[in-house]
């Protein structure tokens, strides 16, 4: 069985992640993109469908670990009866060395070790052909896929796995490095994996020194930004939902998703946390793959694409895994690419309008592109959608979704640059005007003064949490503490927020799952947006009392069992932390400031 979710660390290097357990198990990795077919899938399957296992042979060992400072460098410390040895795991920066490099070190004393290598290409189905080349070469081999493992330890064949067992002490340094290739091309050549690892931490060194204080809570804030760092894909500057694919959303359960590409939606939230944490350079790579995925005829939008911008994401599932903890089925690829989300207009407008406002500098072709789909959009904001949840059941005229619509019309006619078209600008602020009285006629309970979730319903969604730090409606309005009051009242649980109440069977599927944690985060903010800020804090400490020891943290939580659960890390949770970090810090929202025009921003910070 797979190790407890929260007891994994992430390896990265912007190009793909490995997932490492407490006991030294590398249970997932796909090489040599994030979206690759993995060759370790122990994570969603068992240890048979593929892991990498470097621990003592003492099974009374224990271990402590930490992150090298600032990187996704993992030291892993272990002791037993006879000495103390440390295992540094890391994922080279070499952009033609794809792989995973192990440094057994030891310490004091002697310790035996015992490395067991089982390779399963094409998610834990692909038995590959191994050959020893040398004394200190193998390679593994299966279709398309080339694996090649150095070190100075002899590896041995043990029925369908390679076992190595070799003592270290005090002084000692063992490698292993593990390289993938194409298997029609010559193996990867062998590197220096010292030098390697000096060159890993020099990248984290520089990369996580640039980021701007947040106040008592800057530690957790950088380690946030290292991980969103780590979930990027250097070659696009796209960056994943997550690196993993059916963790559940509740033990057991149908609701296994494929995280492993970007979504649209996450332009807003990645880009505030970017220039709120002083990575202009970032949020532009960043900017720049969305432009250039949305590219086109602008009816063709889709909510998630691949790494390089890919459109066909088809969903398939994979029968032979047994899933984590029983969760099945196992899923590769996202059919929710195929879906109509309204949102995603107003989120990108609202995000490049941001991001111009804080110094990342407008595109040419941006006005354009801009006018094009603000022009569709107009066409289509009165349709349903799926909504920001992805719901696979009717579509539903979400109120979060008009607000979003509401939003590109809004920003769109409030921004002043030269040559600016007044016309344009004049129409926008009219659609603008007549988006915000339909939701407001169709949107707001009577009864509870409350924004609802969907035109004509009682119910009420965490989503409208992001509603109320737009500028739709001022902080002061009595229907913002009513929303959050709402909000409070049906969705806070254990502590809590849900994203909604599943048993309403409102996407098709059985009801259950955790507490979606970026939206206690928004709460956090909209906390802070209403001047309640030891609620604020409180909440914010407890939220980040769930990462793990290495301040990871998933997608959602589950306060019987006190389980992280869902894809892990999360990038929407560790940029909601973020962005509820910097709220804090300074005293209004930071998610507000990309939904709000400057003056409201002004408003917004002295309310707070």
């Amino acid at each position: 069985m797979a190790s407890r979710i929260e007891d994994y660390a992430m390896l990265g290097n912007c190009r793909s992640a490995a997932l490492v357990a407490k006991d030294g198990s590398v249970d997932w990795l796909c090489l040599p993109r994030f979206d690759s077919a993995s060759c370790f899938a122990a994570l969603v399957g068992t240890p048979d469908n593929g892991r990498w296992r470097i621990a003592p042979s003492d099974p009374d060992a224990t271990c402590e670990r930490a992150y090298i400072d600032g990187s996704l460098v993992l030291q892993t410390e272990w002791r037993t009866a006879t000495g103390r040895a440390r295992v540094i795991d890391f994922m080279p920066f070499d952009g033609d060395h794809s792989g995973v490099t192990r440094i057994v070190e030891g310490l004091e004393g002697r310790v035996d070790f015992e490395a067991v290598l089982t390779i399963r290409f094409d998610y834990g189905t692909a038995i590959p052909w191994v050959t020893r080349i040398d004394d200190t070469t193998l390679t593994a081999v299966a279709g398309p896929d080339l694996l090649v493992v150095r070190s100075p330890v002899a590896v041995e064949g043990e029925g369908m796995h390679s076992v190595a067992r070799f003592k270290v002490g005090a002084g000692d340094s063992i490698p292993f490095v593990l390289a993938w290739g194409p298997s029609h091309l010559p193996a990867p050549e062998a590197i220096d994996p010292h030098a390697a690892l000096r060159d890993a931490l020099a990248f984290w060194e520089g990369w996580s020194d640039r980021c701007n204080g947040a106040g008592e809570w800057s530690e957790i804030v950088r380690r946030s930004l290292v991980v969103l760092k780590g979930l990027s894909y250097l070659p696009t500057g796209g960056i994943v939902a997550a690196p993993t694919t059916s963790l559940p959303e509740q033990l057991g359960g149908e609701r296994n998703w494929d995280y492993r590409f970007c979504w649209a939606r996450d332009a807003t939230f990645v880009l505030s946390a970017l220039v709120n944490a002083g990575y202009h350079d970032e949020a532009s790579a960043w900017r720049d793959w969305v432009r250039r995925a949305v590219a086109g005829s602008p009816e063709q939008l889709q909510v998630l694409y691949g790494l390089a911008g890919e459109r066909r994401l088809e969903e398939f599932e994979v029968p032979e895994l047994a899933g984590y903890e029983g969760s099945r089925p196992v899923r590769i690829g996202n059919a929710a690419s195929t879906q109509f989300q309204l949102d995603i207009y107003g989120e990108l407008v609202g995000a490049f309008a941001h991001a111009v406002r804080h110094g990342v500098v407008w595109q040419p072709t941006a006005d354009s592109v801009q006018s094009v789909f603000l022009e569709h959009l107009a066409s289509i904001w009165r349709h349903p959608d799926n909504g920001i949840w992805e719901i696979r059941g009717e579509p539903r005229h979400f109120v979060h979704s008009k607000v979003m619509a509401w939003l590109a019309f809004q920003r769109a006619s409030e921004q002043e640059r030269e040559g600016a078209d007044v016309a344009f600008t004049r129409r926008w602020r009219d659609m603008a005007d007549e988006i915000k009285a339909d939701i407001l006629a169709k949107g707001v309970d009577p009864e509870r003064g409350c924004l609802t979730q969907s035109y004509g319903s009682k119910e009420i969604d965490a989503s409208l949490l992001l509603v109320t730090l737009t500028d739709f409606l001022p902080p002061d309005d009595p229907r913002i503490e009513a929303t959050v009051r709402a909000v409070e009242e049906d969705l806070l649980v254990e502590g809590f927020v849900l994203r909604y109440h599943t048993s309403t069977g409102v996407d098709g599927l059985p009801p259950g799952e955790g507490q979606f944690l970026p939206c206690s985060f928004w709460l956090v903010e909209n906390y802070v947006l209403l001047g309640r800020l030891d609620e604020a804090r409180e909440l914010f400490a407890r939220l980040i009392g769930l990462t793990n020891d290495l301040g990871l943290i998933s997608e959602e939580y589950d306060p019987r069992s006190k389980r992280l659960l869902g894809n892990f890390p999360q990038a929407f949770s560790h940029v909601a932390l973020i962005n509820a970090a910097f709220s804090l810090a300074r005293g209004y929202s930071a998610t507000a400031d990309v939904h709000a025009t400057p003056d409201a921003l002004d408003t917004e910070g002295a309310h707070a």
